[in-house]
């Protein structure tokens, strides 16, 4: 029997990212026709914007009673169903607010999650955030997440070792990791030399920063790190073909916040960093007419709809990405990155560290990652110098770089969203069954006389509660 699909998350058209990660998943699961009925979204909203199926019910983020009207919807819409409803929460701190309207000091999430519980439904929780020096009330809510839900959904394995450890106390069997899905999976998708002819850059190296902008994404570091490049490493001829492009607009909840003057104080910041990088520079609303030989740095101040997102992963020759949150456990541009078969320059937060070293340890210091998938540097101010020597590298050094295409490329194929969906699809399989499993595992039995056997050599036991492995040598 099918299983219907009840996402409850923010969803276009909000911009937010959390928002393009539900649609995307949509979008890959819709294609199971064997194995879903129906997709629809409870979403997340706090704009009055406009919706369209999937979406079927909206939350107002801000009103309580709101998240339990919605909750009572769902669980009767599930009774009244023949098909088994799955509930994926797409849990962000930021996206609950207190009954007074404090952002992330709320458990809306952990009340949905507890009544679709109590209910008897299948609830999954996907964590976009996982911290390793959590509040108290950051702590509860990823417990009492755990505690109400079948298991929690992480997209990498380092957020598994944190919320196994001693810090959480999670069960490792109620935890999960599904790669996070890219939408290019391979480079040939478009046809990266007309797209260059179209924009006008032909004969331009590119490095680009893509997404919604805002302090955390660093591109101040960048900035100074491209003009470092540009001054040390590049004739003035070669500086005319060499072009950083920073596309997307600011981030709308950072636009608005303290009235604005966040914003305007950080516009500062980014205005001394071209001055200080010694760079010619403009902001433009379309790439087409651009005279890209005049500037070194080109502010793309637009909304990146789906297409030109593609294309600007398809001629980019780098992508850098210079983050300066480094519990960061997920992120859409750079999974994009190695699905698209570019390379990446990026800090050292914990997505990076999981898809371009392979979680190995990380010495401080530029790190060419394992299997020569990227580039890490330091964050921050250290990052300035770091990131004009990984644009040494990678600008002068073009066999070291199509390899590094060529090995982000490999693992990107592993992450389509088609194979994001079906692993979900295969965890739901086995989180139902194992519900349906009641009877049959025989007696339980508790140690009452001591066991010569656990003190057997040679024998390794797994580590339990974030505990390390005790050998008995």
């Amino acid at each position: 029997m099918p299983y219907n699909i009840r996402i409850v998350s923010t969803y276009p058209p909000r911009r937010c990212g959390i928002g393009t990660f539900s649609r995307d998943l949509a979008n890959a699961l819709e294609h199971f026709t064997g194995e879903i009925g129906h997709i629809r979204v409870a979403v997340i909203d706090k704009d009055n914007l406009p919706y369209h199926i999937p979406v079927d019910l909206i939350i107002d983020q801000y009103n309580p009673q709101s998240w339990r009207y919605a909750t009572t919807d769902i669980i009767t819409r599930a009774k009244e169903s023949t098909n088994k409803t799955i509930i994926l929460l797409q849990h962000e701190f930021g996206l609950d607010p207190d009954d007074k309207g404090n952002d992330g000091a709320g458990t809306n999430f952990v009340n949905t999650a507890k009544a679709f519980s109590e209910k008897g439904l299948t609830v999954l929780v996907y964590l976009h955030t996982v911290l390793d020096n959590p509040n108290d009330h950051q702590k509860k809510v990823i417990q009492d997440l755990a505690h109400y839900s079948d298991g929690l959904i992480v997209t990498t394995e380092s957020a598994i070792q944190i919320l196994h450890s001693s810090l959480y106390g999670i069960e490792h069997d109620k935890l999960k990791h599904i790669d996070h899905g890219i939408r290019m999976s391979h480079p040939s998708q478009f046809d990266r030399l007309a797209i260059k002819e179209k924009f006008g850059i032909e004969n331009r190296f590119l490095i680009t920063t893509i997404g919604l902008l805002s302090p955390d994404k660093g591109i101040q570091y960048g900035i100074r790190g491209f003009g470092k490049f540009l001054a040390e490493s590049c004739t003035p001829n070669q500086k005319n073909s060499i072009v950083y492009l920073i596309a997307g607009q600011y981030h709308p909840e950072f636009v608005k916040s303290g009235n604005g003057e966040d914003f305007k104080r950080f516009q500062q910041v980014i205005n001394d960093a071209v001055k200080q990088a010694n760079t010619r520079w403009c902001t433009v609303k379309s790439l087409e007419g651009i005279r890209f030989e005049e500037y070194d740095v080109i502010f793309l101040d637009a909304f990146l709809e789906e297409k030109l997102l593609l294309q600007l992963y398809g001629v980019s020759n780098v992508m850098l990405l210079p983050y300066l949150n480094m519990q960061q456990i997920s992120s859409g541009i750079l999974a994009d990155t190695l699905g698209s078969g570019r390379a990446a320059i990026a800090t050292k937060f914990r997505y990076a560290l999981e898809l371009i070293l392979s979680n190995h340890n990380c010495p401080g210091g530029l790190v060419i990652g394992r299997h020569a998938r990227g580039i890490l540097v330091d964050p921050g101010e250290e990052s300035v110098e770091q990131i004009a020597q990984a644009l040494d590298y990678l600008v002068f050094n073009q066999t070291q770089r199509l390899l590094m295409e060529k090995q982000a490329h490999q693992r990107g194929y592993q992450m389509s969203w088609h194979n994001t969906a079906w692993a979900l699809l295969q965890y739901v399989n086995f989180v139902t069954e194992e519900n349906l499993i009641h009877t049959g595992r025989g007696m339980k039995f508790e140690r009452e006389k001591p066991s010569i056997y656990q003190r057997t050599k040679n024998i390794t036991y797994p580590e339990s509660s974030g505990q390390k492995e005790k050998r008995n040598d």
